[in-house]
């Protein structure tokens, strides 16, 4: 190769790096692309190449592009990795482990690739050898906060949840700012009943990312749970003002105004998750809840009927008992409701 092609191999070498920093991963590639016409051989070309489809989310195409690197270079540890990445992606999980297998292979302290072949166990199903992963990355890098936090979804999925916990609070140790590992510590804390506990892990989680909407909808529920009925509304709205089309808590939403016999709000919440959701027998029966204890006899036997209409077994079987159908107990529709 003659200097003057050299120097333009390098240009656009250098080019791609660029925009695969700056985020423009289309341009990047082409950019790679202009290296491989010149110099077909250029691994790293095909290496950067693939990180760009990978960020594409064009796995199959990345693929490709780590294979190339990999024939001009076998030992190229990092491709392994990465294309290990992209065959998790595709759901071809065994064969992202045989991947990440060849990089710890040729750098068997790489602990990216631990965590990794980890995380492929973990969407396996095999936990336990998940753990086993994230473990040796752990002890060629105490301090890798996300092994840490991947392990802990690991002893969740196996059900050992204060081993979980055990491993978020080292990540949150390292990593004080990881906001997705104060969120699964707090739903952690809640499956162990711990709700004041866990509504603390959900506010640190939020100081570091306001605008989390799923720690805002886990918080609500341990609020819930906890039968602070306002604050847990107050949780709610902050979710959906980040997703306003969200059924499920405008549903719940509802449900505390209802405990909090804020019955006007409550129908309100639940007239917006009926909106979304048309057919939610959940949400027809507790409108109906919310129209009896208002004394509405009507409405709340048209809608109960409704939930009956489409659960039969469920719906009659909780108005027997429900205290909040009592004021619509002695009416000879509801009974009729309850026989057919």
């Amino acid at each position: 190769m003659h200097q003057a092609q050299e120097l333009e191999v390098e240009f656009f070498f250098r080019k791609g790096l660029h925009l695969n920093q700056t985020e423009e991963y289309e341009k990047a590639v082409a950019s790679y692309d202009k290296v491989l016409e010149l110099q077909p051989d250029h691994a790293e070309a095909w290496y950067t190449r693939g990180n760009a489809l990978y960020r594409l989310h064009r796995y199959e195409e990345a693929l490709a592009s780590y294979d190339g690197a990999l024939e001009l270079k076998p030992g190229f540890y990092e491709a392994w990795n990465n294309r290990g990445n992209a065959l998790d992606d595709l759901q071809r999980h065994a064969e992202a482990i045989a991947s990440y297998n060849q990089a710890l292979k040729f750098r068997p302290d790489y602990y990216w690739a631990w965590n990794n072949r980890g995380i492929a166990f973990r969407n396996l199903g095999h936990y336990e050898a998940a753990i086993n992963s994230y473990d040796r990355g752990i002890e060629f890098k105490p301090d890798y906060a996300w092994a840490w936090y991947n392990r802990g979804l690991a002893f969740l999925k196996l059900g050992w949840l204060e081993k979980a916990i055990a491993s978020y609070d080292k990540a949150v140790e390292f990593k004080p700012d990881f906001f997705e590992a104060w969120n699964s510590r707090g739903n952690t804390l809640y499956h162990l009943g711990l709700y004041a506990e866990a509504v603390d892990s959900f506010d640190r989680a939020i100081e570091f990312r306001p605008d989390y909407y799923w720690c805002w909808y886990n918080r609500a529920i341990a609020l819930r749970n906890l039968k602070l009925y306002d604050r847990a509304v107050a949780s709610y709205d902050r979710a959906l003002e980040i997703q306003p089309e969200n059924p499920d808590a405008w549903y719940f939403r509802g449900v505390c105004l209802l405990y909090g016999k804020r019955y006007p709000e409550a129908i309100a919440s639940l007239d917006q998750a009926l909106a979304l959701q048309p057919d939610n027998c959940a949400i027809l029966y507790n409108k109906a809840c919310c129209y009896s204890l208002q004394g509405d006899r009507e409405q709340a036997l048209i809608l109960l009927q409704q939930a009956i209409n489409l659960n039969p077994v469920k719906y009659r079987k909780m108005a027997q008992t429900d205290p909040d159908l009592d004021a619509i107990r002695s009416d000879e529709q509801f009974q009729k409701l309850l026989s057919d």
